[in-house]
């Protein structure tokens, strides 16, 4: 009896733990932008700065994209972070699944202000970033430019 609850049991966890572990394979309708987006780029909230940036990473693990990153602020406890998957990546925007973290001291009292779900992050205007889309602030007023630079 003790011997088929533990097999069952087994069972159920290993199926829902490959179930919960297997990740969707990252849409590729650019390969050019796919191409542009895999690996290491320049990262940046301009609440904290445009002249010192962090990094960004795109790497490609079993066809699915992750995006992971984080700029921190120059004498202060600022910084922005980036964590998820990239679904699916077009020619001039790709979808983001994960988290952005801002903490910025004069915004939203000095607390951490956190983004998460699905995002965009877009071309636009023949600039050299991609800016997620949802700029307007979840803990404000503010508007947030996150951006993520093409490599040179």
């Amino acid at each position: 009896m003790i011997r088929k609850l533990f097999i069952s049991n087994l069972l159920l966890l290993l199926a829902f733990g490959f179930t919960a572990a297997a990740q969707q394979r990252t849409v590729i309708n650019s390969n050019y932008a796919k191409k542009k987006l895999l690996g290491r780029h320049m990262f940046s909230l301009q609440w904290i700065s445009w002249k010192y940036f962090g990094r960004a990473y795109v790497r490609q693990k079993s066809g699915v994209l992750y995006l992971t990153g984080e700029q921190k602020g120059r004498g202060n406890d600022d910084y922005l972070k980036i964590d998820g998957v990239i679904t699916e990546v077009n020619r001039y925007n790709f979808k983001f699944d994960g988290k952005v973290t801002t903490r910025v001291s004069h915004n939203n009292h000095g607390e951490p202000c956190v983004r998460e779900g699905e995002m965009t992050f877009a071309i636009t205007k023949r600039r050299k970033y991609w800016r997620l889309q949802q700029m307007q602030s979840p803990c404000g007023s503010e508007t947030d430019y996150i951006d993520i630079y093409m490599r040179r």
